[in-house]
């Protein structure tokens, strides 16, 4: 079979600050790839949906993929689907990742016939199962685990047996100095965990996962890293290093093999007090970048998001990652219930601290608590505006104020990170990369206000939606029964491999 993977366009904060790897797709096309299928790899992050359509016409698939992470790529994939299925009436169109898992029956909705699957969990788990079913019936798709279609639904889906399997084919990916987070230009993407244990109301990882956490080897990591030609490296773990000795474990190979790369990853508070040896010793191995998601600066903002933690702890960690001169950002998610009042509150502290700080707004996704508690109170259900930039919800201050505190909170940011500021800041990094011809991090530092512009933000409700959340409470009211996609584990069962159990044991 000849398989087609894609990934959708950018979103409104990918235009600057990054743009990385599709890891999952280059995951799922090994797995394929290994079980003896043919494998193409678009990125519409970088490449056009004329190139799409070139590649389609030379390529010829059975089969084409496409990987929806985020609800607001939705109205693109469909718009893409009904456009191939029209040219190539026999190529059989596929959805998964971690949003379209949430949302199937729209999708199939609203691709009116052009999608003749989602596949929901982990789509290395199933892809070749998926594959051989199109191949010889595909009247029997639903009854592939995880596959849902117009005829019905398949069994739960399956985790992979062994993150140890579940590499990367890097090399279907095209354009790979075009990559970055940060300074980190070009930058590759790597995973060493997978999963959460936490339970956060605004997030979608624990529910996706069953609240369970699994790991990789560390010589597998070790081996992977070696292999990766990039110099910069973002860990995409949910949450870095949670398992102290697996964290010391990698570094400790990685070290051994004298692997040189500088390091983005993102991880908690209370993960990082904790484990303050794995920090230290990545740290020395060229971690540069970290990312904490705060989320709130008072004890009530914790707990309205269910953070378990308190806001002593996170200034204790924000005190230790200084200490190690790491550079960390900090996300804090802004309510639709805050004031001009609030906003100021929350604008002073972020001028009084070293950080990087970025506000992301108070999104319900399908998947979350929040969701299954407040979707009948979602006033815009318009795919496009769920990117935690835009309110979905009601602001308690007029929509065009809320945009106008939002961005005037947001441009603390820009002021002490960006443009001139954060040109003098890095001028040698600037510099190096300039010679080295990679200019992402350099077009970053000047894009801030060309994207994040109350205006654009008020205009983005005015356009008319072609595609728009189901508006029927069914949706809220089966997340709310069943909130998972891989089955639950309790708190002693949340290890689900083999792998990563012997790895425990062994460390206990």
């Amino acid at each position: 079979m000849k398989l087609l993977l894609v990934h959708p366009g950018p979103l409104m904060y990918t235009k600057i600050f990054l743009r990385l790897e599709p890891l999952g797709l280059e995951i799922v096309g090994e797995a394929a790839r290994r079980g003896g299928h043919e494998v193409r790899l678009i990125d519409l992050q970088i490449e056009s949906h004329a190139d799409y359509h070139a590649l389609c016409a030379a390529f010829e698939p059975n089969v084409v993929a496409f990987s929806c992470n985020y609800l607001a790529n939705i109205p693109e994939i469909v718009d893409l689907a009904k456009a191939t299925k029209h040219k190539f009436a026999r190529t059989a169109i596929v959805v998964g990742g971690h949003s379209a898992s949430f949302v199937p029956d729209d999708l199939l909705m609203h691709g009116q016939g052009a999608i003749d699957c989602v596949l929901k969990g982990e789509g290395e788990a199933a892809i070749n199962q998926l594959l051989a079913v199109i191949a010889e019936d595909r009247s029997s798709l639903h009854h592939v685990p995880g596959a849902v279609t117009p005829d019905g639904e398949g069994p739960r889906p399956g985790f992979v047996k062994n993150l140890d399997d579940s590499r990367p084919a890097r090399h279907l990916t095209r354009h790979r100095r075009n990559y970055f987070i940060g300074h980190l230009d070009p930058c590759a993407s790597i995973e060493f965990s997978r999963g959460c244990p936490w339970d956060c109301n605004f997030c979608s990882a624990w529910t996706f996962y069953g609240r369970s956490y699994r790991i990789i080897a560390p010589q597998v990591a070790a081996e992977e890293l070696a292999g990766i030609a990039e110099p910069g490296i973002f860990i995409v773990d949910d949450v870095a290093f949670i398992q102290e000795r697996h964290g010391l474990a990698i570094g400790e190979a990685v070290a051994r093999r004298g692997i040189r790369k500088e390091y983005y990853l993102e991880t908690r508070g209370d993960v990082l007090l904790r484990n303050k040896e794995v920090f230290r010793l990545w740290r020395d191995l060229g971690l540069r970048y970290m990312f904490l998601g705060i989320e709130a600066i008072d004890e009530e903002g914790l707990r309205q998001f269910r953070k378990r933690t308190s806001p002593g702890k996170n200034f204790e960690a924000l005190e230790f990652a200084r200490s190690l001169g790491i550079i960390v950002a900090i996300n804090i998610i802004a309510d639709c219930d805050w004031d001009e009042a609030r906003f100021a509150t929350v604008r002073q502290w972020c001028l009084e601290v070293p950080e990087v700080v970025n506000i992301s707004v108070n999104t319900p996704y399908p998947g979350t608590e929040i969701w299954s508690e407040r979707a009948d109170e979602v006033v815009n259900r318009d795919y496009r505006l769920y990117d935690i930039q835009h309110a979905v919800l009601p602001t308690r201050l007029p929509l065009d104020r809320f945009y106008a505190e939002l961005v005037k909170t947001q441009q603390v940011m820009n002021r002490k990170h960006l443009g001139f500021a954060g040109l003098r800041n890095v001028a040698a990094i600037a510099a190096r990369l300039a010679l080295r011809g990679q200019t992402n991090f350099i077009k970053m530092l000047w894009k801030f206000n060309s994207v994040y512009d109350p205006k654009l933000l008020l205009a983005d409700h005015a356009r008319a939606a072609s595609y728009q959340i189901a508006a029927s409470r069914k949706t809220a009211r089966r997340a709310g029964a069943d909130l998972y996609i891989h089955a639950p584990r309790d708190r002693r069962s949340r290890v689900v491999d083999a792998a990563t159990e012997r790895f425990v044991a062994e460390t206990r």
